[in-house]
């Protein structure tokens, strides 16, 4: 069987689980190609007028996996941390997906809960591997080993490599890390965004070329994240929500970090409420506030950019 995973939203967190589980138990993983003009524009006229770029781009990448695979996985991912929620348009993916397109394979849309319990997703993956005629004791190994990929590349992402380098490593191909002679720069966004080389019209590679080091909101561990949270007044619910608001409170106050690009969609409510937050926490450091659309042009982000770029020159050179 040929199991179809797009490249989009939660690609950038659980492909590492999602290919060992899938694989070990035989199927062909079948990833959709790299997000480029004619996925967008196939996701630009099938997904609604209001949605956000990350939904648009996830339609686009779905129906470039038609008539390609026999499944499409698209998991209902609901919760992965306790009293907390995903952004419900990640959510309501699968529902939107399934009602809006026609002609798309079969969809596997488990439902991956953590208040269900603490094997709520287990159970999830489970349900998977019967819907397609494998054994349970089979399917529980292939999630184990899952899970252990999915837990090395967190390590790895934790390390500094972004998430498509952590996977190619995790498939045994080399990557290192690029040099950063002039320091590190914090890009605060989720990484469905901030690793979208199309989307972002290469922001990433546009800062390691210029000679430093990036590190992406995923690269905080759980307990930094969990540190940095409790100097709100109020625990935040939403998950990507509150990792965000903790990479800014992190990366503000570290020395080596010579910057911060806060990095979000236009129309996402959720990303506008933690914004200020991001703002004040990065005060005192150069500091660039990029949102973008399906309308953004290359020229307008390489313009702020390099000023961006001079003004960390002259800040560290002072």
């Amino acid at each position: 069987m040929r199991i179809g995973i797009p490249r989009a939203f939660l690609y950038y967190h659980y492909f590492a689980l999602w290919r060992v589980f899938f694989t070990d138990l035989g199927c062909e993983v079948v990833v959709s190609p790299p997000t480029g003009r004619s996925i967008l524009e196939r996701g630009l006229t099938a997904a609604e007028d209001e949605s956000c770029l990350p939904v648009k781009v996830a339609y686009g990448h779905v129906v470039a996996l038609a008539g390609k695979v026999d499944y499409v996985f698209l998991p209902y991912m609901k919760s992965v941390e306790a009293k907390r929620y995903l952004c419900p348009k990640i959510i309501g993916l699968p529902d939107m997906i399934a009602h809006n397109l026609s002609g798309l394979p079969p969809l596997l849309r488990p439902e991956v809960n953590a208040y269900a319990g603490p094997d709520g997703a287990e159970r999830a993956y489970l349900a998977v591997g019967a819907q397609l005629g494998f054994p349970r004791e089979r399917c529980r190994e292939a999630y184990r080993c899952g899970a252990a990929a999915q837990q090395e590349f967190r390590r790895l992402v934790e390390e500094g490599f972004l998430p498509e380098e952590a996977y190619a490593r995790l498939e045994g191909r080399e990557v290192a890390l690029p040099a950063a002679p002039r320091g590190a720069i914090a890009v605060i966004g989720h990484s469905y965004l901030s690793c979208d080389s199309f989307v972002t019209m290469d922001l990433v590679g546009r800062l390691r070329e210029a000679g430093y080091r990036v590190l992406i909101s995923d690269s905080l561990p759980a307990a930094e994240v969990d540190r940095q949270a409790e100097r709100l007044s109020k625990d935040m619910f939403w998950s990507f929500g509150r990792r965000l608001m903790s990479a800014g409170f992190h990366f503000g106050t570290r020395d080596d970090v010579r910057g911060v690009i806060l990095l979000t969609a236009f129309s996402c409510g959720a990303d506008s409420m933690v914004e200020p937050f991001i703002v004040h926490a990065a005060a005192g450091k150069p500091f660039l506030n990029l949102t973008v659309d399906e309308h953004s042009g290359e020229a307008g982000l390489v313009t702020r950019l390099e000023a961006f770029l001079d003004m960390i020159e002259r800040r560290w050179s002072a």
